[in-house]
């Protein structure tokens, strides 16, 4: 494993979290970022109890994102614009993966995309040319992530440069999730639009954890 700092930010919601506790398990070193400081160390004592060992570090956003190698954001749709604003200098130069999906309630399973196309071509422009947007783990219910065990669900992963997207398909492996690389970042338009899809069938079967798996390959 290489020696690689990720940072998930706005990672105090049960997504972030799962995802953090399977990469800190696979012996990343995770940062926890948060708004605020207080709830990025409450986020970060969870995890670190449930590991069994001080694994994952708590830090304001800001402060996570400046130590960290490759950026991780795991904020709802409401706060994608302000955290990216506030993130965008020390951003520059690194790999920014983007779970965000546009959901805009009450409406979660209608297909609500923003002008940009999508919310990783949204972050794109905000956070500039020099940052490698990566759009990935949006179909991936946070139900899975707290059991340990391998995810029967893929991972499409999208974005900006042939070598960032591999480089985030190592983190899908890591935490124990088949990935594919599924081309530019104009694609995470499908795969964000796909979660409201998943949304609509989990409520029609009273399920929690639909996912997508890539046959016949």
């Amino acid at each position: 494993m290489e020696n690689i700092t990720l940072a998930v930010l706005g990672g105090t919601g049960k997504e972030g979290k799962g995802l953090a506790y399977r990469w800190a398990k696979a012996e990343y070193k995770v940062l926890i970022g948060s708004r605020i400081n207080e709830k990025a160390k409450t986020a970060a004592n969870d995890l670190n109890e449930m590991l069994g060992k001080e694994l994952v570090k708590g830090l304001e956003n800001i402060n996570a994102a400046e130590k960290a190698d490759i950026l991780v954001l795991t904020v709802p749709y409401s706060a994608h614009k302000s955290t990216l604003e506030s993130i965008k200098e020390a951003a520059q130069g690194k790999i920014f993966v983007d779970v965000t999906v546009p959901l805009v309630p009450p409406k979660v399973t209608k297909v609500q995309m923003p002008k940009a196309g999508s919310a990783a071509q949204e972050a794109q422009e905000i956070l500039g040319e020099n940052v490698n947007v990566v759009a990935a783990f949006q179909n991936i219910s946070h139900e899975h992530l707290f059991d340990d065990h391998p995810v029967d669900c893929d991972v499409l992963v999208t974005g900006k440069g042939k070598a960032a997207r591999l480089e985030v398909l190592k983190l899908v492996e890591a935490a124990g999730m088949k990935g594919w690389d599924a081309g530019v970042i104009e694609n995470a338009a499908v795969v964000e639009g796909m979660t409201s899809l998943l949304i609509y069938i989990n409520k029609q079967n009273m399920v929690k954890s639909a996912g997508i798996k890539i046959t016949g390959v």
